[in-house]
C-alpha cells in the first residue's frame, strides 16, 4: 500500500472518531435556560372578554400572549391568578410563564409595554423559582367594588363604577358587609355549582366616603360571580327588600335567588394578590 492510500486510511479513522465523539459528546448550544417569569400587570377591561383566551375574542390572556410570542419567539402560556370576567378590571393582576429568555427583566418590561395596547400595561417583570404559580401560590386575592351614589357621575368614572343615585340605608348595608367575613359555604353567592363551594372571607367591608360606596373583600379564593354577587345583595340590603339578619338565611340556603342579583363588571377591580 502507498503512502496516499495510507493516509487516506488516516484521514477516514480520524473522521469516524471525531463523528463518533460527536454523537457521544453533541456540541454545546448557547441557548437560554428555561425560566419562570412573574408579571405585574394593570388593565381596564371594558372592551375584553375577560382575562382567559377565547377563540375569536379579544381578551386580556391573549392579547399579552400574542405580544410575548412576537418578542421571544415561542409559543407561551399565562397562568394568572384570577381569571377576571368580561369588563372586570385589575390594577394587580399577577402571571407567570416559563420561557427561554435572553432579555433581562427590564428589557422585557420594556418591549411588552411598547407592543401592547394603552389599556394594557406591564408594571414589572421578575424572574421567580419554577415552583412559583400565580393562582396556586397566591395566599389570598383581594377585590375592590365601586358605587357611585351622587346625582352625576364623571365622565372620567363612568367606565369604573356602577352608579346607583337612589335612597339607599347606607348604615344596614355597613352591617350586612361585614357578615360576609367567615368561612362558609357561599353557594347562594354564585353562579355555578362547585363540588367545594366553601371559601374563606378575611376581611368584608364596605366605606362611605360621601358620594361614594367603595366594597373590599379579601379571601383566600372566590366563586364565579361571588363578588358582585355579594354587591348585589348588599345593594337589595341598602333598598330594604333584605335586612342584615336575612344574610345568615341566605347562606343556610345554600341557593341562588332573586334578592342576590349580580352587580354590573364593569365596578369590579382585582386589587393586589399576596403570596
Amino acid at each position: 500500500m502507498n503512502s496516499m492510500e495510507e493516509t487516506g486510511l488516516e484521514i477516514k479513522d480520524q473522521t469516524s472518531e471525531i463523528i463518533e465523539a460527536e454523537e457521544i459528546y453533541p456540541p454545546s448550544l448557547d441557548l437560554p435556560k428555561l425560566e419562570n417569569i412573574k408579571l405585574l400587570i394593570s388593565y381596564d377591561g371594558t372592551d375584553y372578554h375577560g382575562w382567559q383566551r377565547q377563540p375569536g375574542q379579544r381578551t386580556i390572556q391573549g392579547t399579552i400572549e400574542e405580544a410575548l410570542m412576537k418578542i421571544l419567539g415561542e409559543k407561551i402560556n399565562l397562568q394568572a391568578a384570577g381569571r377576571t370576567d368580561a369588563g372586570v378590571h385589575a390594577l394587580g393582576q399577577v402571571a407567570n410563564f416559563r420561557a427561554s429568555c435572553r432579555l433581562t427583566d427590564s428589557e422585557l418590561l420594556r418591549a411588552l409595554n411598547a407592543m401592547l395596547p394603552s389599556d394594557i400595561r406591564i408594571l414589572s417583570v421578575e424572574r421567580v423559582p419554577m415552583g412559583f404559580h400565580a393562582r396556586k401560590s397566591a395566599r389570598s386575592k383581594i377585590y375592590r367594588y365601586r358605587i357611585k351614589i351622587s346625582p352625576i357621575i364623571s365622565p372620567f368614572d363612568y367606565r369604573y363604577v356602577l352608579h346607583y343615585p337612589y335612597p339607599l340605608d347606607l348604615e344596614a348595608m355597613l352591617q350586612a358587609a361585614s357578615l360576609f367575613e367567615r368561612e362558609d359555604d357561599f353557594s347562594a353567592f354564585s353562579s355555578n355549582r362547585y363540588r367545594n363551594p366553601v371559601r374563606k372571607v378575611l376581611r368584608s367591608t364596605l366605606e362611605n366616603t360621601g358620594d361614594e360606596l367603595v366594597y373590599t373583600i379579601e379571601a383566600s379564593g372566590f366563586l364565579r360571580y361571588m363578588v358582585r354577587t355579594i354587591v348585589g345583595t348588599l345593594i337589595m340590603v341598602g333598598r330594604g327588600r333584605l335586612k342584615p339578619e336575612d344574610i345568615d338565611t341566605l347562606f343556610q340556603g345554600k341557593k341562588r335567588t332573586l334578592l342576590s342579583p349580580t352587580a354590573p363588571a364593569k365596578g369590579l377591580c382585582l386589587v393586589k394578590v399576596n403570596y
